[in-house]
């Protein structure tokens, strides 16, 4: 146990300001190849934030034009980090709802993930619109429209982000030693969970559910009636793989916070989440199978855009579901990890796909959208920021260390 979290407990504002102030100073090399890389492209970022917000979306800010409304912002920021996030819905259902209490071990790190995911890439949202000062009109009034999705997916985002806080926030209460607080905070655990799973299961669907908009202009071999449904299995395995991803780069980076029995439970862990991953990629491949023959579009793959829809599955869906099951079977970790990367570049694909590379389709490649320079130093911009801010609370807060002993004699 951290002897520092043990004997901290803020009473009063003055106590919090300057316990805040301590932690908020660098701690260990702040030179570091990590650092010297990624903060200046953070700071170039966020300089173009700023001009984006001024000048708007035109060029030569962005590539968006009429043809294509939704670029790099939407198709990975948004729709893909929102996927990579639902492993915090599914290890949560996992923990707390059929209580399989080998994963207890990863789940602060998995929520704290799936948190700030939403957080920065869900925040991304605000760089995509056009009059992104009226972004709060969804939230406050003036014209809901409850009935559309986009309307549905912005509420729920919402929602969701205060049902992680509430999961995460016992965390927050022992890193500041408020023990009464920590105990109410327990207590609203559960039910931030279920809320949280609820809600998760729709707006992943949700988020396919405002692809459906564009039926004219995506190819048939990806459009679908069942797009909803479609990313909401798809979040599954790509939300774990992102666990299994970020959990394996966590576990060595701060290995000196993990204790010996988490250390040797790791690796059954990542065997654990591979099946489930199998699982649900054997489903995922088996409801693609169906709709293709369903929407009449076997014809299609004997074209360009066919042989491209068939490296996207094969190459990322069947070829790591395998990898998977060999993984677990085998117990080998090195295949889960391969396996965990593939299957999170073939939702890289999948996603762009929707957005951008299937989308328009029939638009010569030519005038095609690609994102511009300032589009993707933004986007590194966010992603090493959500970095930076995970690493601060990682090596402040309980999250991969056991928690205070006074914490455990609540439960």
């Amino acid at each position: 146990m951290d002897e520092k979290t043990a004997a901290v407990e803020i009473k009063s504002f003055g106590e919090f300001w300057t316990y805040l102030k301590g932690e908020l100073r660098p701690r260990g090399h702040i030179a570091t190849p990590f650092n010297i890389i990624s903060l200046p492209i953070m700071l170039l970022g966020y300089v173009f934030i700023v001009l984006r917000l001024v000048y708007g979306l035109g060029q030569p800010i962005t590539n968006l034009n009429q043809e294509y409304p939704w670029g790099l912002w939407i198709g990975f920021d948004v729709v893909t980090g929102v996927a990579f996030a639902g492993g915090a819905y599914v290890l949560c259902f996992i923990v707390y709802i059929l209580r399989a209490e080998k994963y207890h071990p990863i789940i602060r790190a998995t929520v704290l993930n799936g948190f700030l995911a939403y957080l920065f890439y869900a925040g991304a949202i605000v760089l995509d619109i056009g009059r992104w000062w009226n972004i709060y009109n969804p939230m406050v009034g003036n014209d809901f429209g409850v009935n559309a999705v986009m309307f549905l997916v912005a509420w729920h985002f919402f929602l969701y982000m205060l049902a992680e806080l509430v999961e995460f926030s016992p965390a927050i209460a022992e890193w500041l030693g408020l023990r009464r607080v920590r105990k109410i905070l327990g207590g609203l655990t559960l039910g931030a969970v279920i809320f949280g799973i609820t809600l998760s299961t729709l707006h992943q669907s949700g988020l396919g559910a405002l692809m459906m908009m564009a039926k004219s202009k995506i190819h048939p071999l990806w459009y679908t009636d069942f797009i909803p449904i479609l990313y909401f299995v798809s979040s599954i395995f790509a939300g774990l793989s992102m666990v299994i991803f970020e959990g394996s780069i966590s576990h060595k980076v701060f290995a000196y916070q993990i204790d010996a029995e988490h250390h040797h439970s790791y690796e059954d862990i990542l065997v654990g989440l591979a099946r489930i991953c199998a699982v649900a990629m054997f489903g995922y491949l088996f409801l693609k199978a169906i709709l293709l023959v369903h929407e009449h579009a076997v014809p299609y793959l004997n074209s360009t855009m066919g042989f491209w829809y068939l490296f996207e599955v094969i190459g990322f869906v069947l070829i790591p579901c395998l990898m998977f099951v060999s993984g677990a079977t085998r117990k080998d970790i090195s295949i889960i990890k391969f396996a965990a990367i593939l299957t999170m570049l073939g939702i890289i694909l999948n996603r762009l796909n929707y957005t951008f590379i299937a989308y328009n389709w029939y638009v010569p490649l030519s005038e095609k959208y690609w994102p511009s320079a300032i589009e993707l130093i933004i986007t590194a911009s966010i992603i090493l920021t959500e970095v930076w801010v995970f690493r601060w609370m990682v090596n402040r807060m309980p999250v991969l260390r056991k928690p205070p002993e006074w914490a455990a004699k609540l439960h």
